[in-house]
């Protein structure tokens, strides 16, 4: 029997914290293993109790959730700790910045129960990115504003395939979908995710999506063989 997935609720809204810990708790295979206020707290209780994945609001006191998701995420003791991005609106400024600082996605706060706990499950995976098409415009349009700050990211040292999977990727095509599309095997598909997740420095697909955008490759697409 599989492990249940523990989940950590930060959220400064006690009343929306015990709402999303009845969902995780009455949902077969999941757990709450605690709640928190702020971000500060959620740093704290998630190096204490180190859960599968954080549900993480974005306005908090203390400490918002961005701090609070780029502490978890540069902790290498928390290496295996997802953090879910929680915010109002899917435009919310906030989102492109949580992401950046690790976040492996994000949710509406009004998404529906089933939406939320296939969300959890998703981020607990590390299968995928959540809403791919709603991922993919908040990161166009932020990204396109972000870089003239800084560099774009390099790319050297990707090999063509591992650029078409990337590119695929920021499509939000699944591991299968890219095995059809590019007409190799699964193992094939994951062994190039996890090359590009090593070169890249990015701790998930979501991230990749971000370097896929800022590099401007996303866009651009693959250049003729």
């Amino acid at each position: 029997m599989a492990e249940a997935v523990r989940v950590l609720i930060a959220d400064d809204q006690a009343l929306l914290r015990g709402s999303f810990r009845v969902l995780v708790d009455s949902t077969p295979g999941m757990e709450t293993v605690g709640e928190a206020g702020d971000g500060a707290e959620a740093v704290a209780l998630a190096r204490e109790l180190t859960p599968d994945v954080v549900l993480m609001d974005l306005r908090m006191p203390v400490m918002d959730g961005i701090a609070a998701t780029r502490e978890i995420c540069s902790d290498a003791a928390l290496a295996g700790v997802r953090v879910l991005a929680l915010t109002m609106f899917d435009m919310d400024e906030y989102v492109y910045p949580a992401l950046q600082a690790g976040a492996s996605g994000f949710m509406l706060k009004d998404a529906s129960p089933d939406d939320l706990v296939t969300g959890i499950r998703v981020i607990a995976t590390g299968e995928g990115v959540l809403a791919p098409s709603v991922t993919r415009r908040v990161i166009a349009n932020f990204s396109h504003q972000d870089t003239a700050a800084r560099p774009a990211p390099r790319l050297v040292g990707l090999t063509r395939r591992e650029q078409e999977v990337l590119v695929l990727i920021a499509k939000g095509l699944s591991n299968a979908e890219i095995a059809d599309h590019l007409v190799i095997s699964l193992p094939t598909v994951k062994t190039h995710v996890s090359s590009l997740l090593s070169k890249l420095n990015a701790r998930d697909r979501a991230q990749l999506v971000i370097v896929a955008y800022e590099s401007g490759i996303a866009e651009r697409g693959m250049p003729p063989a």
